[in-house]
């Protein structure tokens, strides 16, 4: 199959470019992120997702336990490694859930200080509940500029590129680093498309706010036809970095 040998061949050069990194650097501690997340969902069960992520230099690996009543649940693992050169950077992702499903993304950052956003990815298609809200089966393309003083600021889009859906999702991210304790993300997107190929199109907003204090952080949003369904979401999450 074609996605299999696509998320093999990630997989591949994802260790090639762990196993190339300098062996004469000095051990970079771990850092953890526990971030528990509630989802109100219109005409839905309730759900809580509890996600831990850990960082080391590069590398980056997650768990995440998702539950949604008695209907549906969920375990994650997932890898990504932050490659840097001078021309930008390079992200390979890979993860896999319970009821077998695998999936895999490589996304780039191109030029300094305005640069381009370029990505694509493929699931083998199981059953999974959609935890980044954009389509997982897609093309990315956008741009980005850190050029006004601690101040970062994204524009891109998040397309379908496999299931006949019409998906798009267009992302404006701002990121504001006030100061050395203290940064705020807010992050608007508009969507398109339906949940899949014959059932009626559906089009809706959402935004988010993120505020970090030091090893803490809060984040709240609203996501209108959540992973195109005809449902509203209201997500809080809280979160500690130790």
């Amino acid at each position: 199959m074609a996605h299999k040998n696509w998320l093999s061949t990630l997989l591949c050069l994802t260790s090639t470019w762990a196993l190339a990194l300098d062996a004469s650097e000095a051990p970079v501690k771990w850092a953890f992120k526990l971030t528990p997340t509630f989802y109100a969902t219109a005409q839905s069960h309730n759900a809580l997702d509890i996600n831990l992520r850990g960082n080391n230099g590069p590398h980056a690996v997650w768990i995440g336990q998702y539950q949604r009543g008695n209907a549906f649940e969920q375990t994650r693992v997932g890898y990504e490694f932050t490659a840097h050169y001078d021309w930008g950077q390079m992200l390979p992702s890979v993860q896999a859930a319970t009821g077998g499903f695998t999936g895999g993304s490589l996304t780039f950052q191109i030029g300094q200080p305005v640069y381009v956003i370029a990505g694509f990815g493929r699931t083998n298609l199981r059953d999974y509940y959609n935890l980044n809200f954009d389509p997982n089966d897609m093309a990315t393309f956008g741009l980005g500029t850190k050029l006004a003083q601690n101040h970062q600021l994204s524009v891109f889009t998040v397309k379908d590129n496999r299931l006949g859906t019409g998906q798009v999702i267009t992302h404006g991210v701002w990121r504001w680093q006030a100061n050395e304790a203290e940064q705020w993300t807010v992050d608007l997107a508009y969507k398109e498309g339906s949940s899949s190929p014959g059932e009626p199109r559906v089009s809706g907003r959402s935004a988010s706010a993120t505020y970090d204090h030091r090893q803490t952080f809060l984040r709240l949003a609203y996501d209108e036809k959540v992973n195109f369904s005809a449902n509203n979401q209201t997500r809080v999450s809280a979160g500690l970095r130790f």
